[in-house]
């Protein structure tokens, strides 16, 4: 990977690791499905009426469904179940070995040696957080968690395969003959399949909503929401959401996954400090010991 698409990596996995705080301080005022539901309300208006839709088809409804619905509607119930923004930050990460097996039978993406056993680390340190469940982890948040890291895995596959169909033509049908015609198309491309795949989950995770939380639906949830929870949904939905997966899905569409599947790795680490930061999340000699495996799994895993 080239010094900009590394330093954007970087930037998304800031960004993701943050955003498991803001999570829990959006749940304090609104239950899981609906939270989730305005986010992507939020993501796909008013962009939805600006940029064109890109091809309707079963990549575009995995990606929405595996990234969006499963992902969150998981996670935010999980955390919701009281598992802390920091391990939450930390399992989810197992999606990274499970998009890279999924890259490699489906797309038939290489693997290199030293990307196996920096992956192999990496998930002794999820086997260490693993063996610690209860308190900051519920059992049954850990397998809320499990089924957001499938979701997001084969979403990852799907954003990959959306966005370099839709690189390789232009509006009228036309290969794209120069680099920065590519790379404008490709940033257009990415930020249109976020905002429609989040239209689709929208739909689907408002409907879930109002049948498992339908009390939660009247006026006084949003009227009595706290200010913190409605600036912790603002960076969820513009932050976290329209930059971070516009940014991933372009990456992933210039890159093979094996490359840049190994940065999400630093979620965890972003997301377990800004935890202890801003939350007082309490840093156990396992949850450090986990941090220093993963860290030392993406560095293996980037050495050429």
């Amino acid at each position: 990977m080239t010094p900009i698409y590394t330093a954007l990596a970087v930037l998304v996995t800031f960004i993701w690791g943050v955003n498991f705080t803001f999570i829990a301080w959006g749940l304090e005022s609104f239950p899981p499905l609906m939270l989730t539901a305005l986010r992507f309300f939020f993501t796909a208006v008013p962009l939805v009426f600006f940029l064109k839709p890109p091809k309707f088809n079963r990549t575009l409804l995995i990606y929405a469904i595996g990234t969006f619905v499963m992902q969150y509607a998981f996670v935010f119930t999980a955390m919701h179940l009281r598992a802390s923004a920091g391990l939450t930050a930390l399992l989810l990460q197992i999606q990274i070995f499970i998009t890279v097996l999924l890259a490699y039978f489906i797309l038939g993406e290489a693997v290199s040696r030293m990307q196996i056993i920096g992956m192999l680390v990496g998930v002794l340190g999820l086997s260490v957080i693993a063996l610690n469940l209860g308190g900051d982890m519920p059992l049954a948040g850990f397998v809320c968690i499990l089924i957001a890291a499938i979701g997001w895995s084969f979403g990852n596959i799907a954003s990959k395969q959306a966005s370099t169909q839709a690189t390789q033509q232009g509006s009228d049908g036309a290969i794209i003959p120069s680099n920065t015609g590519s790379n404008k198309a490709s940033a257009l491309s990415a930020l249109a399949l976020v905002v429609w795949g989040g239209l689709i989950a929208c739909v689907i995770l408002t409907l879930s909503s109002l049948i498992f939380e339908t009390e939660a639906w009247q006026l006084a949830t949003f009227t009595e929401a706290s200010l913190k929870s409605w600036l912790s949904l603002g960076f969820i939905v513009y932050v976290s959401t329209l930059i971070g997966f516009g940014l991933w899905a372009h990456l992933l569409s210039q890159n093979t996954a094996s490359k840049v599947m190994p940065f999400a790795l630093l979620v965890p680490v972003f997301g377990m400090t800004t935890s202890v930061l801003l939350t007082g999340e309490i840093v156990t000699w396992w949850k450090m010991l986990a941090m220093i495996l993963i860290l030392s799994g993406l560095v293996l895993a980037n050495i050429k």
